[in-house]
């Protein structure tokens, strides 16, 4: 009966993290250029300037000038393309496209939080369509993301919900507010200081890769800084994991060897969710 009561008394947590250079080295949205290329959406004069995005991205982050000039990009090269035909592109290529570019680090954390036993939430300025495929494939509980307006099929340019900066921190509350989450013991991961709101809102934040402006606020409000720096495919991933487990099994500290290797690596970085 003790237990049971305290069950009923732990709150509710999530574990809220961005996609982009949090869980993934790259611009989600961006890496599929050349598939939508290859299925006649985008031209290659497109692919070109998407490549030039991507490496600006990944050598500074984005800014909020910088990400509206890309959602104003990205706006205007989706206009008109059929809805049906960018699900398939991204569900054909997601796991040659994404798989080489997920963390490690990010995996292991959301296989941690899982295990603690709360639920995991992808929260991307990227569009539906391509969040949440990838977040099925990471086993994430939820996924809340950029959706564009749709008429007749195609995608009309228009944005029906824009999912950065301030809305992210009013997306988590209202989903906090519905599924019973305690803001103050869940945690959040970001890479963006656009995204400090979102970080400000639970009780637990953490900058992952930060561009300048988050790392010098995480150091000036004593938040963790992880820096994560090793996609892994995550079939490799899996494998590894079967391979290991006759070896775990066969001895009785199997167990507490797991939970040790845990504890350190998240110590390298400086962070480890806790019980709440």
């Amino acid at each position: 009966m003790l237990d049971v009561m305290e069950h009923l008394a732990t709150p509710r947590a999530a574990a809220f993290f961005d996609l982009d250079k949090t869980i993934i080295a790259r611009s989600s949205t961006l890496a599929f250029s050349r598939p939508f290329y290859a299925g006649g959406l985008i031209n290659r004069r497109t692919v070109l300037r998407s490549a030039y995005a991507q490496f600006v991205y990944l050598l500074g982050g984005a800014d909020h000038d910088q990400m509206e000039r890309m959602r104003e990009y990205l706006s205007a090269m989706c206009t008109g393309w059929d809805v049906a035909t960018v699900r398939s592109i991204v569900a054909d290529t997601l796991h040659h496209i994404v798989e080489p570019i997920v963390y490690a680090e990010a995996v292991a954390l959301i296989e941690e939080h899982h295990a603690a036993g709360r639920e995991v939430v992808i929260i991307s300025s990227s569009g539906s369509e391509v969040v949440e495929p990838i977040g099925a494939m990471l086993g994430a509980d939820k996924v809340i993301a950029t959706r564009m307006v749709v008429a007749d099929g195609k995608y009309t340019g228009e944005i029906e919900s824009y999912v950065y900066g301030p809305q992210k921190a009013i997306a988590i509350t209202e989903l906090a507010a519905t599924e019973g989450y305690d803001l103050q013991a869940s945690y959040g991961y970001s890479d963006s200081i656009t995204d400090e709101p979102m970080l400000a809102a639970v009780g637990h934040p953490v900058a992952v890769n930060p561009d300048k402006a988050l790392r010098r606020l995480a150091i000036s409000r004593d938040w963790p800084v992880l820096d994560f720096t090793e996609p892994v495919a995550l079939a490799d991933r899996a494998r590894l994991r079967e391979a290991r487990r006759p070896a775990l099994a066969a001895t009785a500290f199997g167990a507490g060897l797991v939970a040790a290797g845990v504890v350190l690596y998240a110590a390298r970085r400086r962070v480890r969710p806790t019980e709440s």
